[in-house]
């Protein structure tokens, strides 16, 4: 369904030497040196640019949520999409510090919203099926889900961006993405169950029993495609859409915290190249998201104890990448400058 290549490794010696002739000691801005070479190397040019970034919010609501795995009733989907309507959300005051154009796309949520020029309409289904019980959603969806999130980018790239991130919401959806941890990984189901929403030691309890109980019930094989269907939100899946076509896009990609990571964990065992694109925002709070960075080799940028998602881990890294980015366009070179190498 999509064409993904890794960048042409040609331009790296070029992208390298810039970098180390810039008036500095060699190495001495560390990541910024390194998110430079990426970002030079995904563009294929030794001028990057950042232009139009945006976070594309998908929310969807999950049949799983009626068993109690989560600190937030159902509800809150709807009430929080209305928040990022209204400009109030977390999300929404770091798009408008950092210059970043938010998109909201209701992918399932279980609600009927009237019609809201600024709330992007790609609902696939009233919310998932409970997957205690039975798969989330059919194949059939879980294809149209994909090819909803990947249209909502080919959008954002015709409007010129070519760097975005993605966050999620949806009430339940910590749960899913364990499952989809637990099943691409290997990863025993406890150490990838956390307090979500804010559950305490009880509701984590419940929670992970449920999730055990929904496992020892799947009869599925380990096919990614199915355990994203059976496990997945429609918001989780339209986000996997959404990465492979950016990076089939040749966009840079800034991965939000657990539940986004889960999604480009899904994404790369169907593109592997897909990772080339992306940088890691940060490690966040919720339980498991360190071990998903580890098995997918990846650093983050930040530590900051976030768990909030929508994306907001990726926003506040935005000004790190935007800094690597003015550091190999505005820093002289040691010719330019008319200084002795001093390295």
């Amino acid at each position: 369904m999509f064409h993904i290549e890794s960048p042409s490794k040609q331009i790296l010696p070029a992208l390298q030497e810039k970098i180390d002739n810039l008036t500095k000691p060699k190495g001495s801005l560390g990541r910024l040196e390194e998110l430079a070479l990426q970002i030079g190397w995904i563009q294929q040019s030794l001028n990057p640019a950042l232009r139009h970034p945006v976070n594309v919010i998908y929310a969807a609501d999950h049949g799983i949520a009626d068993e109690g795995v989560s600190q937030s009733p159902k509800e809150v989907t709807r009430q929080v999409i209305h928040n990022f309507l209204n400009g109030g959300a977390g999300i929404c005051f770091l798009a408008r510090q950092h210059g970043v154009e938010l998109k909201i796309v209701d992918g399932g949520v279980d609600f009927d919203f009237p019609k809201i020029p600024q709330l992007i309409d790609r609902k696939v289904h009233k919310g998932t099926r409970n997957f205690r019980y039975e798969a989330a959603m059919t194949a059939e969806e879980m294809e149209q889900a994909v090819r909803y999130g990947a249209e909502i980018v080919t959008d954002c790239y015709n409007e010129g961006c070519n760097v975005i991130s993605f966050g999620e919401m949806g009430v339940g959806n910590t749960a899913a993405s364990s499952m989809w941890m637990t099943c691409l990984t290997g990863i025993p189901l406890a150490a990838c169950v956390g307090a979500g929403s804010g559950l305490d030691k009880v509701g984590v309890l419940h929670k992970l029993n449920t999730l055990q109980q929904a496992l020892d019930n799947y009869s599925g094989s380990d096919e990614v495609k199915e355990i994203m269907a059976y496990f997945g939100g429609y918001e989780m899946v339209m986000a996997v859409g959404g990465m492979l076509r950016a990076a089939e896009l040749k966009m840079v990609i800034l991965i939000d915290g657990f539940i986004m990571t889960n999604c480009i964990l899904a994404a790369s065992r169907l593109y592997p190249e897909v990772l080339d694109y992306c940088i890691f925002g940060h490690c966040g709070d919720e339980s498991g998201h360190k071990q998903l960075l580890e098995v997918l080799r990846v650093k983050p940028l930040l530590n900051l104890g976030l768990r909030l998602g929508e994306g907001s881990g990726a926003l506040c890294a935005y000004p790190v990448v935007d800094s690597a980015v003015r550091m190999i366009n505005e820093m002289h070179s040691f010719s330019q400058a008319a200084i002795t190498k001093y390295f």
